[in-house]
């Protein structure tokens, strides 16, 4: 089963159901946030108390073509909602980085952080069931303020080198009041950054990352899939001028779901009742690996089966703003 989330005439969001490739609107008005909360209360899985609620069936291609469609989540306070991510995850992952803080030597001695961490996590990031794996690298991206709503443009400030797409897939979390993550699902993601101020020197990459980002449009309920082929493209004018298929799920990644979660709940700051947390889990695939420049209008598209309707959204400069602090 997959959730949405749409605006109704009243501009309120709601939650919907996707069954058999036809969209059910909630016989009662829950956003997917109040939704989970019941379920929670209720002491039932999420897919279990949407199906008893679905209702009426709506006119899903409708409610695209009007820009209706949010993001699978959000916060009546942008503040209670964490974004962040992880890196260096996925088989093959590591390439891309490593060209990009590359040295001249593959002996032991010389290999880039970016490479000793794939490899540890290839070596120790899918422990045993009761045993810990080793922790991943671990990003901040911003608050619920950052996360465009799919079809919307993603802006990128005018202080950025760089804008670019990375295809992934994010978890969505809710912290109950028992101080206890429960997953709601995972949906497709465009973990957007700034490669070219990454490239110029590692230390830089909690920087290239505090930028927008978009997820959606579908909330799939469950576990994972362990093997998710999914394409990213890039369209321009209309047509698509790059696109490469990206690998996800388990079966290719170097950490398992529950390492990575294991090692982001484990901070006692995460768990903070009544907050959400959206957690993007990788790439391997990205067009400035590919030396692709992208350009405001440029519309990414990233779409999976398993994940129905693709995400897009459209690049756009945008002035940044001018800061002077001032003493009190």
């Amino acid at each position: 089963m997959r959730l949405i989330q749409y605006r109704d005439t009243e501009n309120q969001i709601q939650a919907a159901v996707i069954e058999n490739g036809q969209l059910y609107a909630l016989s009662e008005p829950l956003n997917i946030y109040q939704l989970a909360s019941r379920a929670i209360a209720e002491k039932m899985s999420l897919a279990e108390l949407a199906q008893s609620l679905k209702g009426d069936q709506l006119d899903y291609e409708t409610l695209i073509n009007q820009n209706d469609i949010c993001s699978p989540i959000h916060h009546k306070d942008a503040s209670h909602l964490l974004v962040s991510g992880t890196g260096l995850t996925h088989l093959g992952s590591a390439d891309t980085r490593n060209a990009m803080h590359s040295k001249s030597s593959d002996a032991e001695e010389n290999l880039t952080d970016s490479m000793k961490m794939f490899r540890l996590g290839v070596e120790s990031g899918k422990p045993e069931p009761g045993e810990t794996g080793v922790q991943p690298e671990w990003f901040y991206k911003g608050d619920g303020q950052i996360i465009v709503d799919p079809g919307d443009d993603i802006p990128s400030p005018d202080f950025a080198l760089d804008g670019s797409e990375e295809p992934e897939i994010a978890g969505i979390y809710l912290i109950g009041e028992d101080r206890h993550p429960y997953r709601l699902g995972f949906t497709l993601g465009n973990e957007f950054s700034d490669h070219q101020t990454e490239r110029m020197n590692y230390l830089y990459l909690a920087h290239s990352k505090l930028r927008h980002c978009s997820v959606g449009p579908e909330l799939l309920l469950g576990e994972l899939p362990e093997d998710i082929r999914g394409m990213s493209r890039i369209i321009r004018d209309g047509k698509v001028v790059w696109e490469k298929e990206f690998l996800s799920g388990e079966d290719n990644m170097s950490h398992s779901i529950a390492n990575l979660e294991y090692h982001h709940f484990k901070y006692n700051a995460f768990l903070r009742p009544g907050d959400i947390h959206v957690h993007f889990f990788g790439t391997a695939t990205l067009s400035f690996g590919d030396g692709f420049k992208t350009e405001e209008g440029d519309v990414f598209e990233i779409e999976a089966p398993e994940f129905g309707k693709p995400l897009r959204n459209r690049l756009k400069n945008e002035p940044a703003t001018k800061v002077k602090v001032k003493a009190l």
